[in-house]
């Protein structure tokens, strides 16, 4: 049987990915995705001007399927009966992802590449969610950027410990996103601290 000369565009990412998801997005060339597929490198350059574009692709799947681990967490946190957090979403999802993508959060979070500022955009829609937090209801946009980068510098190093394995043994008794929520939760109360502060 002659090898397919034709694959929907979807059908070359998902192949790429896989490459991605277990060898990084160096792996991710023609021949290899080609392989893949079973095909010549002609189907990929039919959807993909340039490897750089299937790569650009891939990534942007990637933060697709990052916003589905976001968007789990909030259906998962509005089944349940208590009240979650905003961090506590983010929290969850990020370590999630981290826990089933290890190769993937360690290309998008180490390396430096020209298609990460396509998360500006993530950044905004969870600056915007963090506004929907009842505690962050009142903060201004500024307020609650400044609270991102701070939880992020947190969790950035937490997830790295879990998709390196470094976390030490003695710390494997400590619920991880506990910890997130815990340092959340004290962010948030030293900054309303200081507002308070400066407000008298």
């Amino acid at each position: 049987m002659p090898p397919r000369v034709r694959f929907e565009r979807q059908e070359i990412i998902e192949a790429a990915f896989a490459l991605a998801k277990t060898e990084g997005l160096d792996a991710i060339t023609a021949r290899r995705v080609a392989a893949a597929l079973g095909s010549s490198v002609a189907p990929l350059y039919a959807q993909f001007t340039t490897i750089d574009h299937l790569v650009e692709a891939v990534v942007q799947h990637t933060l697709g399927i990052s916003q589905e681990f976001l968007e789990r967490e909030q259906r998962l946190a509005a089944a349940r009966d208590r009240q979650s957090s905003t961090f506590e979403v983010i929290g969850r999802a990020s370590l999630a992802f981290a826990r089933e993508y290890p190769v993937l959060m360690r290309e998008l979070v180490l390396k430096p590449n020209p298609w990460l500022p396509a998360s500006e955009q993530q950044d905004q829609q969870l600056i915007d969610l963090m506004g929907d937090d009842p505690e962050l209801a009142d903060w201004d946009r500024d307020e609650r950027k400044r609270l991102l980068l701070q939880m992020r510098a947190f969790q950035l190093g937490l997830t790295l410990m879990t998709v390196n394995q470094q976390v030490p043994d003695w710390a494997h008794e400590i619920d991880l996103e506990e910890l997130l929520m815990e340092t959340g939760a004290e962010l948030v109360l030293a900054r309303q601290q200081s507002n308070n502060r400066r407000e008298q």
